[in-house]
Protein backbone atom coordinates (compact mmCIF):
# COMPACT_ATOMS: atom_id res chain seq x y z
CA UNK A 1 0.00 0.00 0.00
CA UNK A 2 0.92 3.05 -0.48
CA UNK A 3 1.45 5.83 2.68
CA UNK A 4 2.69 9.39 3.48
CA UNK A 5 6.27 8.78 6.20
CA UNK A 6 8.61 11.45 7.18
CA UNK A 7 12.20 10.33 6.62
CA UNK A 8 15.66 11.13 7.19
CA UNK A 9 17.76 10.98 4.35
CA UNK A 10 21.32 12.77 5.89
CA UNK A 11 22.36 13.32 9.53
CA UNK A 12 23.69 15.94 11.15
CA UNK A 13 21.51 18.61 9.25
CA UNK A 14 22.00 22.25 10.62
CA UNK A 15 19.60 23.91 12.59
CA UNK A 16 16.71 25.41 12.31
CA UNK A 17 15.06 22.47 10.63
CA UNK A 18 12.77 24.48 9.08
CA UNK A 19 15.44 25.82 6.96
CA UNK A 20 17.26 22.94 6.26
CA UNK A 21 14.94 20.47 6.13
CA UNK A 22 16.54 17.38 6.82
CA UNK A 23 13.25 15.23 7.39
CA UNK A 24 10.57 14.84 4.02
CA UNK A 25 7.69 13.67 3.64
CA UNK A 26 7.90 10.89 0.80
CA UNK A 27 5.31 8.44 -0.67
CA UNK A 28 6.58 5.05 0.39
CA UNK A 29 5.27 1.62 -0.37
CA UNK A 30 4.68 -0.27 2.56
CA UNK A 31 4.44 -4.21 2.42
CA UNK A 32 1.35 -5.86 3.51
CA UNK A 33 2.52 -7.93 7.40
CA UNK A 34 4.47 -10.85 7.42
CA UNK A 35 4.56 -14.08 9.83
CA UNK A 36 4.17 -12.51 13.34
CA UNK A 37 3.86 -8.88 12.08
CA UNK A 38 0.06 -6.53 12.09
CA UNK A 39 -0.34 -3.28 10.11
CA UNK A 40 -1.11 -0.34 12.64
CA UNK A 41 -3.07 2.62 11.25
CA UNK A 42 -1.14 5.64 13.67
CA UNK A 43 -3.62 7.72 15.24
CA UNK A 44 -1.05 9.95 17.09
CA UNK A 45 2.88 9.85 17.65
CA UNK A 46 5.03 12.05 19.53
CA UNK A 47 8.61 13.91 19.07
CA UNK A 48 10.89 12.44 21.27
CA UNK A 49 15.12 13.52 21.78
CA UNK A 50 15.39 9.89 20.91
CA UNK A 51 14.20 10.65 17.32
CA UNK A 52 16.44 14.23 17.68
CA UNK A 53 19.31 12.52 17.88
CA UNK A 54 19.30 10.39 14.95
CA UNK A 55 18.23 13.72 13.56
CA UNK A 56 21.65 15.72 15.02
CA UNK A 57 23.26 12.58 14.13
CA UNK A 58 24.45 12.49 17.91
CA UNK A 59 23.48 8.47 17.98
CA UNK A 60 24.16 7.07 14.54
CA UNK A 61 21.63 5.45 12.52
CA UNK A 62 21.21 3.70 8.67
CA UNK A 63 19.60 5.99 6.20
CA UNK A 64 17.64 6.53 4.83
CA UNK A 65 15.42 6.05 7.61
CA UNK A 66 11.68 6.45 8.56
CA UNK A 67 11.49 8.54 11.67
CA UNK A 68 9.34 7.94 14.98
CA UNK A 69 8.64 5.65 17.65
CA UNK A 70 6.36 6.73 20.53
CA UNK A 71 2.92 6.50 19.26
CA UNK A 72 -0.40 4.73 19.41
CA UNK A 73 -2.72 3.38 16.91
CA UNK A 74 -4.98 0.62 15.98
CA UNK A 75 -4.67 -2.43 14.27
CA UNK A 76 -6.08 -2.88 10.82
CA UNK A 77 -4.72 -6.47 9.66
CA UNK A 78 -2.09 -9.20 11.12
CA UNK A 79 -0.04 -11.83 9.57
CA UNK A 80 0.11 -15.27 9.60
CA UNK A 81 0.56 -16.46 13.44
CA UNK A 82 -0.44 -13.58 15.01
CA UNK A 83 -3.25 -14.64 17.68
CA UNK A 84 -2.90 -11.99 20.05
CA UNK A 85 -4.29 -8.96 18.15
CA UNK A 86 -7.10 -8.50 15.80
CA UNK A 87 -8.32 -6.07 13.61
CA UNK A 88 -9.68 -2.53 15.83
CA UNK A 89 -7.87 -3.15 18.46
CA UNK A 90 -6.47 0.00 19.87
CA UNK A 91 -2.63 -0.37 20.78
CA UNK A 92 0.89 1.62 22.26
CA UNK A 93 4.04 0.57 20.29
CA UNK A 94 6.94 -0.29 22.14
CA UNK A 95 10.46 0.73 20.94
CA UNK A 96 11.98 -2.25 22.24
CA UNK A 97 10.45 -5.28 21.52
CA UNK A 98 10.94 -8.36 23.29
CA UNK A 99 11.83 -11.93 21.33
CA UNK A 100 11.01 -14.10 24.49
CA UNK A 101 13.43 -16.56 23.32
CA UNK A 102 17.13 -14.66 24.63
CA UNK A 103 18.97 -14.71 27.92
CA UNK A 104 17.38 -11.33 28.90
CA UNK A 105 13.94 -11.96 27.91
CA UNK A 106 14.29 -15.09 29.72
CA UNK A 107 15.37 -13.31 33.07
CA UNK A 108 12.50 -11.06 33.03
CA UNK A 109 14.21 -8.35 31.80
CA UNK A 110 12.92 -7.39 28.13
CA UNK A 111 14.12 -3.99 27.86
CA UNK A 112 17.65 -5.93 27.31
CA UNK A 113 17.15 -8.12 24.01
CA UNK A 114 19.61 -9.07 22.54
CA UNK A 115 17.58 -9.87 19.40
CA UNK A 116 16.03 -6.04 19.70
CA UNK A 117 19.82 -4.64 20.45
CA UNK A 118 20.75 -5.58 17.00
CA UNK A 119 17.32 -4.85 14.85
CA UNK A 120 17.23 -1.78 16.18
CA UNK A 121 20.73 -0.74 15.23
CA UNK A 122 20.83 -2.16 12.17
CA UNK A 123 17.04 -0.41 11.36
CA UNK A 124 15.21 -3.41 10.44
CA UNK A 125 12.01 -4.62 12.36
CA UNK A 126 12.71 -7.74 15.08
CA UNK A 127 12.96 -10.64 12.43
CA UNK A 128 15.43 -8.51 10.06
CA UNK A 129 13.03 -7.63 7.20
CA UNK A 130 11.90 -4.29 5.69
CA UNK A 131 8.80 -3.19 5.22
CA UNK A 132 9.10 0.42 3.55
CA UNK A 133 10.29 0.93 -0.20
CA UNK A 134 10.63 3.68 -1.80
CA UNK A 135 10.70 2.28 -5.56
CA UNK A 136 13.98 -0.32 -5.50
CA UNK A 137 15.38 1.76 -2.42
CA UNK A 138 14.90 0.32 0.99
CA UNK A 139 13.81 2.54 3.54
CA UNK A 140 14.51 1.68 7.35
CA UNK A 141 13.17 1.17 10.37
CA UNK A 142 13.23 3.68 13.26
CA UNK A 143 13.74 0.93 16.27
CA UNK A 144 11.36 -1.24 15.08
CA UNK A 145 8.62 1.43 14.47
CA UNK A 146 8.79 4.16 12.14
CA UNK A 147 5.91 6.02 13.86
CA UNK A 148 5.66 9.18 11.79
CA UNK A 149 4.06 7.46 8.85
CA UNK A 150 0.44 6.59 8.31
CA UNK A 151 0.55 3.67 8.64
CA UNK A 152 3.51 1.06 9.89
CA UNK A 153 4.49 -2.51 9.90
CA UNK A 154 5.56 -3.56 13.32
CA UNK A 155 6.44 -7.33 15.36
CA UNK A 156 3.77 -7.94 17.23
CA UNK A 157 6.59 -8.22 20.18
CA UNK A 158 6.54 -4.08 19.50
CA UNK A 159 2.59 -3.42 20.71
CA UNK A 160 0.72 -3.39 23.82
CA UNK A 161 -2.72 -3.91 23.30
CA UNK A 162 -5.24 -1.25 25.36
CA UNK A 163 -8.77 -1.97 26.30
CA UNK A 164 -9.98 1.22 27.91
CA UNK A 165 -11.58 3.62 26.12
CA UNK A 166 -8.64 6.47 26.11
CA UNK A 167 -7.91 8.46 22.85
CA UNK A 168 -4.89 8.16 20.60
CA UNK A 169 -3.39 11.51 22.04
CA UNK A 170 -3.56 10.62 25.43
CA UNK A 171 -1.94 6.94 24.75
CA UNK A 172 0.87 7.92 22.78
CA UNK A 173 3.72 8.93 25.49
CA UNK A 174 3.20 5.73 27.62
CA UNK A 175 5.29 3.31 24.75
CA UNK A 176 8.65 5.70 25.72
CA UNK A 177 8.36 8.33 27.70
CA UNK A 178 6.26 7.28 30.51
CA UNK A 179 7.15 3.66 30.44
CA UNK A 180 10.68 4.98 30.76
CA UNK A 181 9.89 7.43 33.67
CA UNK A 182 8.08 5.83 35.76
CA UNK A 183 9.81 2.64 34.78
CA UNK A 184 13.05 3.69 36.08
CA UNK A 185 11.17 4.79 39.55
CA UNK A 186 9.21 1.42 40.10
CA UNK A 187 11.50 -0.96 38.34
CA UNK A 188 15.15 0.05 38.51
CA UNK A 189 15.30 2.15 41.60
CA UNK A 190 12.19 0.97 43.25
CA UNK A 191 11.89 3.86 45.12
CA UNK A 192 9.79 3.05 48.49
CA UNK A 193 7.22 4.83 50.37
CA UNK A 194 8.44 8.13 52.18
CA UNK A 195 11.95 8.72 50.62
CA UNK A 196 13.36 12.02 49.20
CA UNK A 197 13.68 12.27 45.29
CA UNK A 198 15.44 15.06 42.76
CA UNK A 199 14.81 14.55 39.10
CA UNK A 200 17.36 16.58 36.85
CA UNK A 201 16.25 17.26 32.96
CA UNK A 202 12.39 17.77 32.94
CA UNK A 203 11.82 16.45 29.16
CA UNK A 204 8.94 13.82 28.69
CA UNK A 205 10.72 11.14 30.14
CA UNK A 206 11.80 13.81 33.31
CA UNK A 207 8.50 14.40 34.23
CA UNK A 208 6.99 10.86 34.18
CA UNK A 209 9.42 10.30 36.23
CA UNK A 210 8.75 13.27 38.46
CA UNK A 211 5.16 12.39 38.32
CA UNK A 212 6.06 8.38 38.93
CA UNK A 213 7.76 9.41 42.28
CA UNK A 214 4.84 11.18 43.83
CA UNK A 215 2.79 8.45 42.62
CA UNK A 216 4.84 6.06 44.90
CA UNK A 217 4.82 8.24 47.81
CA UNK A 218 7.89 9.93 47.82
CA UNK A 219 7.50 12.53 50.57
CA UNK A 220 9.69 15.22 48.58
CA UNK A 221 10.22 15.32 44.95
CA UNK A 222 12.66 17.88 43.57
CA UNK A 223 13.11 19.38 40.01
CA UNK A 224 15.55 20.71 37.97
CA UNK A 225 16.37 22.09 34.98
CA UNK A 226 17.98 24.85 33.45
CA UNK A 227 14.48 26.02 32.12
CA UNK A 228 12.14 28.05 33.77
CA UNK A 229 9.05 27.12 32.28
CA UNK A 230 9.79 23.65 32.85
CA UNK A 231 10.83 24.29 36.11
CA UNK A 232 7.04 26.65 36.46
CA UNK A 233 5.36 23.75 34.86
CA UNK A 234 6.63 21.02 37.11
CA UNK A 235 5.60 23.16 40.71
CA UNK A 236 2.01 22.96 39.13
CA UNK A 237 2.47 19.18 38.59
CA UNK A 238 3.52 18.38 42.26
CA UNK A 239 7.50 19.51 42.17
CA UNK A 240 7.56 20.33 46.08
CA UNK A 241 11.21 22.51 45.61
CA UNK A 242 12.55 23.38 42.04
CA UNK A 243 16.49 24.60 41.33
CA UNK A 244 18.17 25.55 38.09
CA UNK A 245 20.63 23.19 37.27
CA UNK A 246 22.75 25.76 35.71
CA UNK A 247 22.73 27.82 38.52
CA UNK A 248 27.22 28.36 39.79
CA UNK A 249 27.38 26.41 42.88
CA UNK A 250 24.16 24.43 42.65
CA UNK A 251 25.79 21.33 44.04
CA UNK A 252 26.70 23.13 47.25
CA UNK A 253 23.86 24.73 47.58
CA UNK A 254 21.27 21.86 47.43
CA UNK A 255 23.57 19.67 49.76
CA UNK A 256 23.47 22.38 52.62
CA UNK A 257 19.54 22.88 51.47
CA UNK A 258 19.03 19.31 51.77
CA UNK A 259 20.63 18.22 54.45
CA UNK A 260 22.91 16.18 52.80
CA UNK A 261 20.88 15.83 49.39
CA UNK A 262 18.70 12.95 48.14
CA UNK A 263 17.89 9.43 48.62
CA UNK A 264 16.95 9.05 44.67
CA UNK A 265 17.96 11.11 42.09
CA UNK A 266 17.04 10.41 38.36
CA UNK A 267 19.27 12.20 35.73
CA UNK A 268 16.89 11.95 32.31
CA UNK A 269 18.79 14.56 30.05
CA UNK A 270 21.46 12.57 28.89
CA UNK A 271 23.85 14.88 28.93
CA UNK A 272 27.32 14.78 31.35
CA UNK A 273 26.88 18.06 33.07
CA UNK A 274 23.31 16.95 34.07
CA UNK A 275 24.61 13.33 35.91
CA UNK A 276 27.46 15.54 37.85
CA UNK A 277 24.53 17.44 38.97
CA UNK A 278 22.77 14.29 39.79
CA UNK A 279 25.64 12.32 41.20
CA UNK A 280 26.38 15.35 43.32
CA UNK A 281 22.98 15.38 45.27
CA UNK A 282 23.10 12.11 46.15
CA UNK A 283 23.19 11.44 49.81
CA UNK A 284 25.55 8.54 51.14
CA UNK A 285 23.71 5.73 50.84
CA UNK A 286 21.69 7.03 47.89
CA UNK A 287 21.35 5.83 44.54
CA UNK A 288 21.49 7.86 41.23
CA UNK A 289 19.54 6.34 37.79
CA UNK A 290 20.23 7.76 35.00
CA UNK A 291 17.72 7.30 31.87
CA UNK A 292 20.09 9.36 29.72
CA UNK A 293 21.17 8.53 26.51
CA UNK A 294 24.03 10.87 25.55
CA UNK A 295 26.38 10.95 22.54
CA UNK A 296 28.39 7.58 22.63
CA UNK A 297 31.60 9.41 23.01
CA UNK A 298 30.44 11.61 26.63
CA UNK A 299 32.54 10.14 29.42
CA UNK A 300 31.57 10.87 33.07
CA UNK A 301 34.15 11.17 35.63
CA UNK A 302 33.14 10.18 39.44
CA UNK A 303 35.36 10.68 43.03
CA UNK A 304 36.14 6.67 43.08
CA UNK A 305 36.28 6.66 46.90
CA UNK A 306 32.46 8.03 47.02
CA UNK A 307 31.18 4.50 45.96
CA UNK A 308 32.49 2.57 48.53
CA UNK A 309 33.27 5.20 51.40
CA UNK A 310 29.48 6.51 51.02
CA UNK A 311 28.02 3.34 49.61
CA UNK A 312 26.61 5.34 46.40
CA UNK A 313 25.39 3.54 43.66
CA UNK A 314 25.30 4.79 40.15
CA UNK A 315 22.71 2.75 37.87
CA UNK A 316 21.57 2.78 34.46
CA UNK A 317 17.90 2.35 33.41
CA UNK A 318 16.75 1.63 30.09
CA UNK A 319 13.33 1.75 28.90
CA UNK A 320 12.40 1.84 32.69
CA UNK A 321 13.71 -1.74 32.99
CA UNK A 322 10.04 -2.66 32.37
CA UNK A 323 7.68 -5.28 30.67
CA UNK A 324 5.43 -2.99 29.02
CA UNK A 325 2.61 -5.50 28.65
CA UNK A 326 2.44 -5.41 32.70
CA UNK A 327 3.04 -2.19 33.31
CA UNK A 328 1.56 -0.12 30.53
CA UNK A 329 -2.19 -0.99 31.49
CA UNK A 330 -0.94 -0.42 35.47
CA UNK A 331 0.26 2.93 34.39
CA UNK A 332 -2.74 3.52 32.49
CA UNK A 333 -5.24 2.82 35.59
CA UNK A 334 -3.11 5.30 37.36
CA UNK A 335 -3.98 8.10 34.69
CA UNK A 336 -7.16 6.95 35.26
CA UNK A 337 -7.54 7.37 38.74
CA UNK A 338 -5.80 10.97 38.34
CA UNK A 339 -2.25 9.62 40.47
CA UNK A 340 -0.82 9.82 37.17
CA UNK A 341 -1.18 13.05 34.92
CA UNK A 342 1.03 12.24 32.30
CA UNK A 343 -1.57 13.09 29.95
CA UNK A 344 -1.35 16.96 30.30
CA UNK A 345 2.59 16.79 29.33
CA UNK A 346 2.04 16.97 25.61
CA UNK A 347 2.45 20.75 25.08
CA UNK A 348 1.47 21.19 21.22
CA UNK A 349 -0.15 19.38 18.44
CA UNK A 350 1.15 19.56 15.20
CA UNK A 351 0.59 18.03 11.42
CA UNK A 352 2.77 15.36 9.76
CA UNK A 353 4.10 18.55 7.57
CA UNK A 354 5.52 20.38 10.38
CA UNK A 355 7.80 17.96 11.80
CA UNK A 356 11.05 20.26 10.93
CA UNK A 357 9.62 23.19 12.66
CA UNK A 358 8.56 20.76 15.64
CA UNK A 359 11.96 19.22 15.95
CA UNK A 360 13.22 22.79 16.00
CA UNK A 361 10.82 23.17 19.29
CA UNK A 362 11.69 20.33 20.78
CA UNK A 363 15.24 21.22 20.58
CA UNK A 364 14.65 24.50 21.99
CA UNK A 365 13.55 22.81 25.19
CA UNK A 366 10.79 24.92 25.93
CA UNK A 367 8.38 21.71 24.98
CA UNK A 368 7.89 18.56 26.77
CA UNK A 369 6.17 16.44 24.41
CA UNK A 370 4.66 17.78 20.87
CA UNK A 371 2.25 15.52 19.00
CA UNK A 372 1.07 14.53 15.60
CA UNK A 373 -2.00 13.87 14.98
CA UNK A 374 -3.31 11.80 12.06
CA UNK A 375 -7.31 11.86 12.92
Amino acid sequence: MKIRSAVLRELGAKMPYKDSKPIHIEELELDAPGRGEVLVKVLAASLCHSDLSVVNGSRPRPVPMALGHEAAGVVMSVGKGVKEFAKGDQIICVFVPSCGQCVPCQEGRPALCERAAKSNEAGTLLNGDIRLHNGDEKIHHHIGVSAFSEYVVVSKHSLVKVTEDLTAEQLALFGCAVITGVGAVTNTAKVPLGSSVAVVGLGGVGFSAMLGAIAAGAREVVAIDINDTKLARAAELGATTTYRSDEEGIVERIMRETNGGFDYVFETAGVVPALEVAYGITKRGGVTTTTGLPDPNAKFELPYVTLTANEKTLKGSYVGSSVPRRDIPHYIQLMKAGKLPVNELVAKTIRLEEINEGFDLLASGEYTRILISFE
